[in-house]
């Protein structure tokens, strides 16, 4: 159970109640508004995509993808939120990343999404010059220390064994939050104490690979390696959800197809 947010002494409206209840109903993911239109269309369509694969896959039925104003709406409920971030993106402010902070803390996942692979960025987690869009978002945010995701993390086989991460682009990083190093008892280790990262950076466009439309038609290509990076990109989003719902479980439990192989199912 999440604690109470930064929100709490906030009067609730009945619209407030009526998201709270559709948000609790199932297990439902969140993706954060950035003000443009197709962004967050892609993000609402791509994140249906995904939950219709988890449905047919796996054991996880999800709710409708629910739209998120990062800085008014509550964000206790959703076990993953897809953040795309735009070129224009500004700080935030204080009150919104104590929020973000909180959320992380207590167990929520958040997915920053620069989508900007092959744009000639620099490769590394923030660039250079302090002043790229995602450093631009998270200002002053408390963030552990992040790496790419390194061979054998949770991620790799939390529901399907991947060695790449790959969304409407293919060759972007995946960061996740590093192992902690620091004595027992350190405060960033407890960020990790359920063995669910509380943050990851691609820039590799999931959302756009996960869009179908009605007949489950791909509505963006995936470049350079077609359906079948399609096909691994849904893979990284059900590792991604099974990584955020059962926490470092499967870090030493048998890998979920073996398992069912060994039932006969």
């Amino acid at each position: 159970q999440n604690a109470p947010s930064a929100e709490a002494g906030k009067k609730s409206t009945p619209a407030d109640i009526a998201i709270a209840l559709k948000a609790t109903h199932k297990v439902t993911f969140g993706y954060v508004l950035t003000g443009d239109p197709t962004t967050d269309d892609t993000s609402r369509i791509g994140l249906t995509g995904l939950a219709r694969v988890l449905e047919a896959r796996t054991a996880v039925s999800p709710g409708t993808p629910l739209p998120v104003n990062i800085t008014d709406d509550e964000i206790a409920f959703y076990p993953v939120l897809y953040w795309p971030v735009l070129d224009n993106a500004k700080p935030l402010p204080e009150a919104t990343l104590a929020k973000i902070d909180a959320y992380m803390k207590q167990g929520g996942m958040i997915i920053f999404d620069t989508r900007d692979y092959g744009s000639g960025r620099p490769a590394s987690l923030m660039g250079a010059g302090g002043d790229t869009p995602l450093q631009r978002i998270l200002g002053n945010l408390d963030l552990p220390r992040l790496e790419p995701v390194p061979e054998g993390h949770v991620l790799t086989k939390s529901f399907y064994l991947l060695r790449s991460f790959p969304g409407r682009w293919d060759g972007g990083t995946l960061w996740v939050e590093a192992a902690a190093n620091e004595p027992s008892g350190a405060g960033r280790e407890a960020r990790r104490a359920d063995g669910v990262t509380s943050i990851v950076v691609t820039s590799n466009d999931l959302a756009a690979a996960w869009a179908l439309d009605e007949r489950g038609r791909p509505l963006y290509p995936t470049v350079p390696g077609g359906e079948i990076q399609r096909e691994m990109a849904f893979r990284t989003g059900v590792n991604l959800v099974m990584h955020a719902l059962t926490g470092n479980y499967k870090a030493d439990q048998v890998h979920v197809p073996a398992l069912l192989e060994r039932l006969g199912q």
